[in-house]
């Protein structure tokens, strides 16, 4: 499906289960990886996502954060420190997709930029403006994508992310289930947090 059809057809949760045959999978042993057996951090990391927090925190302080803002202050960094910018991965950007909510009170319109890491692992940035998008906007878009890959029976793990709060998404078999909200803005203790989970599905991408 063409890129620029998906946010045309696929706007719902409930639209995208439709077309795709997909189901949400409630099971906890669904989608462990997320907060079970997650790899430690080095004292150097640490350190790093510190300073990463601060210098987050002092410029969304100034006001929301465009999506390119978003990525060179938090996605970017998060990526190079779990090594996704070094072999094995090939990171492949996709075109920009459109995408429209509607709210009790006005049409809310923003964007989506896609990264494609090894096929099996994405990262989804919705653009942030003044009137802030959930990040809950981009996920039946993020499960259509993951339908245009040849192996369905290998999981796939999708990062979705406004920039304020991250989620990760685990599709396998036409079956999805997703992590708790982790919010960089409320404490960083969730980029920490966030970093080990980008490490363990790092290492579960590149498994044959």
């Amino acid at each position: 499906m063409a890129q620029t059809a998906i946010a045309e057809v696929i706007n719902t949760i409930d639209q995208a289960e439709k077309r795709f045959g997909l189901s949400r999978n409630i099971s906890q042993d669904f989608f462990e990886e997320w907060h079970i057996d997650l790899p430690e951090i080095t004292t150097g990391d640490r350190d790093s996502l510190k300073v990463l927090w601060n210098r987050y925190i002092y410029h969304r302080s100034n006001g929301q954060l465009l999506e390119s803002t978003a990525m060179l202050l938090l996605v970017s960094p998060l990526l190079t420190m779990a090594g996704f910018y070094d072999s094995p991965f090939l990171i492949k950007a996709e075109e920009s997709v459109r995408i429209t909510v509607s709210d009790s009170e006005e049409i809310l319109q923003s964007r989506i930029d896609v990264l494609v890491l090894l096929e099996y692992l994405w990262v989804i940035v919705l653009e942030s403006k003044k009137t802030m998008l959930s990040v809950w906007s981009a996920l039946p878009q993020a499960l259509a994508y993951t339908m245009a890959n040849p192996n369905l029976e290998k999981a796939i793990y999708v990062v979705l992310t406004n920039g304020d709060e991250l989620v990760f998404v685990k599709v396998e078999n036409k079956k999805y289930a997703f992590s708790r909200v982790f919010s960089p803005l409320v404490s960083n203790i969730d980029l920490e947090n966030i970093l080990q989970i980008l490490c363990k599905l790092g290492t579960l991408a590149i498994k044959p």
